[in-house]
């Protein structure tokens, strides 16, 4: 009974974000905030823009990542499929989904193996916090194993759950699992949020547990908190009304993560992100990659494989462009660029130290 309502929730989720307003109006990302500074003369041609880094033992084409989002069932399973057949072409990183599905049932592994349609890009595996601490190390590794991948994200996610109808409500022990996953893992783990972000405290607590990839998944884009709003009814609903909007702004975990960790932590921004312009300010504030899942799960949804290959192109064609524009070659010269930080986000930064 748990396995299928496991498939049915992964489907509903795949619903609601595919047509409904996921994303309230309250939510931001406050990288409205920051301004590139433009360069009038950038004395470089387009084609030297260098955009490519490693991670996970691989070479990235662009610090990009599609971050994990479904699994578990057959719709699933084509979203996946098609997603990291655009993310093999364009030289750019993939995570599935949570695999919790696939650990209750052994035979839903297909709906996240991409491995025959991206031999080569970095693949990421998917478990959430709660459900690790309730596993062996052996059975975890076993997960991402079993898919190829080259890491595995470690997600937490406690206001979704605490919104989710089915959701777990314990969410002790969680520095230990880490801790032994990063022992068992190395630095092929990514600890993750899931849109309510990452703040310097935890941050720097999950480095001391050996945490070497952190994506910060901030506030503004998909609430998974009104996903869950969104699948219930009665106190449920009116409380996940009030927490839709709760958590740190990508903008503002980006650049207080960054300056907690050092430069050593390799950093993710998503959450909201939407543009390559988008991208390359979460760059110029500290991350090493940007990720995004909804605007390329939608462009998919209406336009297939073709309209996810063109969205993303869209995105690392801003990005470049971006970069010459302020005079960059590389993500390391953009981030010795002058910028301009504004408004909320000067409160957040100056609040969070």
């Amino acid at each position: 009974m748990h396995d299928e309502t496991t498939a049915r929730r992964k489907d509903a989720h795949l619903d609601l974000c595919a047509t409904e307003e996921v994303a309230p109006l309250e939510n931001s990302t406050l990288l409205s905030d920051v301004r590139l500074v433009h360069c009038a003369m950038p004395e470089l041609a387009f084609d030297q823009v260098q955009l490519g880094l490693s991670w996970f033992g691989k070479t990235l084409k662009a610090p990009l990542l599609i971050t994990g989002m479904t699994g578990g069932t057959e719709r699933a399973a084509q979203v996946n499929r098609d997603l990291a057949l655009v993310a093999e072409e364009f030289g750019v990183a993939f995570g599935v989904g949570s695999q919790r599905a696939m650990a209750e049932r052994p035979e839903l592994t297909s709906t996240f193996a991409v491995r025959s349609v991206a031999p080569s890009t970095v693949l990421i595996g998917n478990l959430g916090l709660v459900q690790a601490t309730r596993m062996t190390v052996d059975q975890i590794r076993r997960l991402s194993d079993a898919i190829g991948a080259d890491a595995l994200a470690l997600h937490l996610n406690p206001a979704q759950e605490l919104n989710q109808p089915e959701g777990d409500r314990d969410f002790e022990l969680g520095y230990l699992t880490v801790t032994a996953l990063a022992k068992a893992y190395g630095d092929r783990l990514l600890v993750k949020e899931t849109g309510c972000g990452i703040s310097p405290d935890v941050a720097r607590r999950l480095v001391e547990c050996g945490v070497k990839s952190i994506d910060v998944s901030g506030l503004g884009g998909t609430s998974w908190v009104r996903v869950e709003q969104l699948r219930s009814s009665g106190v449920a609903r009116e409380v996940g009304s009030q927490f839709a909007s709760w958590g740190i702004p990508t903008a503002a975990a980006v650049a207080s993560v960054r300056k907690a960790v050092g430069p050593d932590i390799r950093l993710v921004a998503s959450g909201g992100i939407r543009t390559g312009l988008e991208v390359a300010k979460a760059l110029a504030l500290g991350a090493d990659l940007g990720g995004m899942a909804l605007p390329l799960f939608r462009a998919h949804q209406t336009g297939g494989v073709a309209g996810a290959r063109t969205a993303l192109q869209t995105v690392i064609t801003a990005l470049g462009q971006a970069l010459a524009l302020t005079g960059s070659k590389s993500v390391a010269d953009l981030r010795r660029q002058p910028r301009v930080v504004t408004g909320e986000l000067k409160d957040w930064l100056q609040a969070l130290g």
